[in-house]
């Protein structure tokens, strides 16, 4: 399937929506040291929300991404994965470069920029990886990899626009007030535009920029 394919598409609808919402809040990341992952994790600037002890064979630890609704935890006595089994976790950025700079800043060994033979699909591991940031910058095509000290994978992905159906336009939210100013900078350009084809200044361009922004995000059609 290819890019134009995917974006062509129109989600599968679900027979019945759910009334109760199911919103996932942990992942559990198998690690051998447990002081050492701590360490690790701090260091990457997430935000540390516990770090339970109970006797020797119980402590979990809970960290949290900046801007994520989602937290990882790891520790003693809850999980019996393998260390360092966890691959390919997700992590989802406006901006893929200076999200990979600030790891670097804080002295994390991150890949290089690549993006897929496959567009926006991913094969795990170092086959079809192409060197560089999508050329045409897709949403979803630019990736960057780094691991934890347990060899846990984590994968850095570019998405600034969503896919059509993937964000309820109730449901609009920015996680951070620099991913609102890329949106409204995206907002800004693609308001010139459509000055430029009706010939004068828009008066109201405040209601334009909101359609513009909650459309996007929810993969709809642009107003133009």
């Amino acid at each position: 399937m290819s890019d134009s394919q995917l974006h062509s598409e129109t989600p599968i609808e679900t027979q019945r929506r759910w009334n109760i919402a199911m919103k996932l809040e942990v992942i559990v990341i198998p690690v051998s040291d447990v002081d050492r992952a701590k360490r690790f994790y701090g260091g990457l600037g997430w935000r540390l929300d516990a770090d339970l002890v109970k006797g020797d064979a119980f402590r979990v630890v809970q960290f949290t991404p900046p801007g994520s609704l989602c937290s990882i935890i790891f520790g003693t006595g809850i999980t019996s994965a393998v260390p360092g089994s966890v691959q390919g976790l997700h992590l989802v950025v406006s901006d893929i470069a200076a999200a990979r700079a600030e790891l670097i800043g804080r002295g994390i060994q991150v890949s290089e920029l690549f993006h897929d033979v496959g567009g926006v699909f991913h094969h795990a591991g170092q086959e079809g990886r192409l060197s560089g940031p999508d050329a045409a910058r897709h949403s979803y095509a630019s990736f960057a990899s780094f691991n934890d000290p347990d060899g846990n994978g984590w994968l850095f992905q570019e998405v600034t626009v969503r896919l059509p159906g993937r964000v309820d336009e109730e449901d609009t939210t920015f996680t951070s007030s620099t991913e609102l100013a890329t949106a409204l900078r995206r907002a800004a350009a693609a308001h010139g535009e459509h000055e430029k084809r009706i010939g004068q200044a828009d008066a109201n361009w405040p209601d334009w920029y909101a359609e513009y922004i909650v459309q996007e995000q929810a993969g709809k059609p642009l107003p133009s």
